[in-house]
């Protein structure tokens, strides 16, 4: 497997952990970061979707499908800066940023592991 490939695929085990937490027990990592609980769905569907999203990355990293695996790099530093902005915005708590740096982190890991080859 390429370097790019794992870079790819333990962000997609991140996002699959994360993902449990989201559904399983979503009020615990709201108050961790210090946002509000919720008793509403929402936080559960996004949970659901951060799943599929690292079903999709782990079979393009162990397929070694390099169209998605490029793709995951502006993708996710979108997902930083929409969160910035959310922030800006007033929309978000401060906190939401961490997560986006943890997206920003991960696309330059896999832009240099594409770059090297």
């Amino acid at each position: 497997m390429t370097r790019a490939a794992k870079s790819v695929l333990y962000f997609a085990y991140y996002l699959i952990a994360l993902s449990a937490v989201l559904v399983a027990v979503p009020n615990v990592m709201l108050e961790t970061f210090g946002m509000p609980a919720t008793s509403e769905v929402w936080i559960r569907v996004v949970g659901v979707t951060v799943f599929c999203l690292g079903a999709y990355y782990i079979v393009a990293a162990r397929t070694e499908f390099l169209p998605l695996i490029r793709l995951t790099v502006p993708v996710r530093v979108i997902v930083c800066g929409s969160f910035a902005a959310f922030v800006a915005l007033g929309w978000a708590a401060p906190q939401l940023v961490l997560f986006g740096l943890v997206d920003l982190a991960g696309a330059v890991w896999t832009q240099v592991a594409l770059r090297e080859g």
